[in-house]
């Protein structure tokens, strides 16, 4: 980017490329065919002779041997990119995002849901207009568009976005809910499967816009094209919707998905599955699905059958590895549900409305700090054994919160506040400041701590605008969410995806704050993939690492990665 004072340059360090020594990998920077600089310590540089018309390119000396170049890039002319988007209609906006590479190229581009005006809560009645997802590169190629069609509700909890590379062939797959009436990226109605022989002209939808007949199933669609790949019946079917915990459609329907890297066969096998979660607040199901050698297919079901306790679920889920075995657990909030699809253990504090996990008590492995809903306050617990570190009751409903390394002083654990606990160290319950926020955290400048990303702006917990966008939109409504924050390009630190208010085009905003702060590209982190592919998911939560940044980190774990 042309800053003030010259040209930012940043690149990134693979997983590949970091052997736990940082003495192994270095970077030589080159201008127009010309070597720069060798960078030891960053995968940023300031070019203070730099200029619009630079061409830079950047390889890798691991162990003392130098790889290949990059291409040849020039600077943007501003510290974001703009993604041209066409609506669907005039009452469509721009909505929640994913990523992942969908055409092979080595870049990641942007899965993007279209949400209309008429859009619902599952606790709200009324008709909806169609959902429609469309795929993107960052370069600004509209790929394809699928109509999910009338017998798919619009709402946050409805389509939850499964994006990655399920079977390995080096393009992402999308994947999510679909029924009769859905069109691919092609034009054609779904004919795989189940949806080989339904009716396409059915609309199952009663006079309240509810959707509690006909059938339902999971589809994974090619990532260049959003041509049909496969289709199989959902696979938790509704049943008796009263059993879900209310008779007019609103628990039943209540949906949360991602991604994650969950045992087959009781083995961990190294390839994403589709995640797909039905009901939390009653009856609470994960299933986990495979997509190989181009058939879907189910892997496990979890499925509490009977009611949990308060509510086994949150408005979202994440993945992460609690018992470094291999294979990523799904949390639901209050449960964590093994690798292999059995319960691992409840922490029994309900249903709640937001959640966050990381290593947010340093040493401790995987915690999870969640919001509650019924008993009102927040905890934070081990994510493996469900043992608290501290938990606060009372004060009703407490809907939102966030929990990071935010500079607090007392690093010996993340931050975990909320308007209904205050400000708390995840670990000990001992109040501190300054707090993390409530809504969504992204890593911006030079230093290890997280600042706080809400509606269109960046600000750092003590203080202080880092970026704003005034012509910009947030997503959710009160929740004020953006498109994506994920790592998407440069070093390690993460762009934010916003809509413009018009919803003429997206735009991704990167850093240009020179850092010495070396990691590898976040996206390496399996915890944090996985946790990018759950950020879509209801209440939109921010992506966490599986390691601790923060002041006195140990260097970050070997990310177990063959290229082949």
């Amino acid at each position: 980017m042309v800053v003030s004072g010259g040209v930012f340059v940043s690149w990134r360090m693979f997983g590949y490329e970091y052997t736990g020594t940082d003495s192994d990998t270095s970077y030589i920077l080159y201008k127009d065919s010309t070597k720069l600089a060798t960078v030891t310590d960053s995968t940023n540089y300031l070019d203070a002779a730099g200029s619009a018309s630079s061409k830079y390119s950047v390889s890798c000396v691991l162990k003392g041997t130098e790889g290949p170049q990059s291409p040849a890039v020039t600077p943007w002319a501003q510290n974001y990119t703009s993604i041209p988007l066409t609506a669907p209609g005039g009452s469509y906006s721009a909505s929640d995002g994913s990523t992942g590479d969908l055409d092979g190229d080595g870049k990641l581009d942007i899965v993007l849901k279209w949400d209309p005006s008429d859009s619902h809560d599952n606790a709200q009645s009324g008709v909806t207009s169609d959902v429609y997802i469309d795929g993107y590169t960052l370069a600004g190629t509209k790929l394809w568009r699928i109509d999910l069609g009338p017998n798919i509700r619009a709402g946050a909890h409805y389509t939850q976005m499964s994006v990655a590379d399920f079977d390995g062939d080096g393009k992402a797959e999308f994947a999510c809910k679909t029924a009769p009436g859905t069109k691919d990226g092609t034009g054609a109605y779904l004919s795989k499967g189940p949806a080989a022989s339904d009716d396409d002209s059915a609309v199952y939808r009663n006079a309240s816009g509810y959707i509690l007949t006909g059938p339902e199933y999971v589809t994974v669609f090619a990532g260049d094209t959003g041509k049909e790949l496969d289709t199989i019946a959902y696979p938790v079917p509704r049943g008796d919707v009263n059993a879900w915990g209310d008779g007019y459609g609103n628990r039943v329907d209540r949906f949360n998905g991602g991604v994650a890297f969950v045992k087959e066969g009781g083995v961990a096998t190294g390839l994403p599955s589709i995640i797909q979660g039905r009901g939390y607040y009653t009856r609470l199901t994960v299933s986990s699905l495979t997509f190989r050698n181009g058939a879907l297919a189910q892997n496990w079901v979890y499925d509490s059958v009977t009611a949990c306790p308060n509510g086994g679920g949150d408005h979202s889920e994440m993945a992460a590895d609690t018992d470094n075995d291999g294979g990523q657990e799904i949390i639901t909030g209050t449960r964590t549900i093994d690798s292999a699809g059995t319960l691992k253990c409840d922490a029994q504090m309900g249903h709640g409305d937001a959640m966050h996990i990381s290593e947010l008590v340093v040493g401790k492995g995987i915690s999870v700090f969640s919001v509650h809903e019924t008993l009102g306050g927040g905890d934070c617990h081990d994510g493996a054994t469900c043992k608290t570190y501290f938990v606060v009751t009372g004060g009703g409903d407490n809907g939102r919160g966030a929990a990071d390394y935010v500079g607090t002083g007392d690093e010996t654990a993340a931050s975990c506040s909320s308007s209904h606990t205050g400000n708390l160290n995840c670990g000990t319950g001992a109040t501190v400041t300054p707090n993390a926020g409530s809504n969504f955290l992204i890593y911006w400048d030079d230093d290890l701590w997280r600042e706080l990303e809400n509606g269109t702006s960046i600000t750092k917990a003590s203080g202080g605008s880092l970026l704003s966008c005034s012509d910009c939109g947030s997503n959710n409504s009160s929740k004020s969410t953006p498109t994506l924050t994920a790592d998407l390009l440069g070093d390690w630190r993460e762009e934010l995806v916003l809509r413009e208010s018009s919803n003429a085009a997206l735009k991704v905003f990167t850093t240009t704050t020179v850092t010495k702060n070396r990691i590898y590209t976040l996206m390496h982190d399996p915890t944090y993939r996985a946790q990018v592919a759950f950020e879509n998911s209801a209440y939109n939560q921010p992506p966490h690492v599986g390691f601790h940044i923060g002041v006195g980190m140990a260097n970050p774990p070997v990310p177990d990665i063959h290229v082949k």
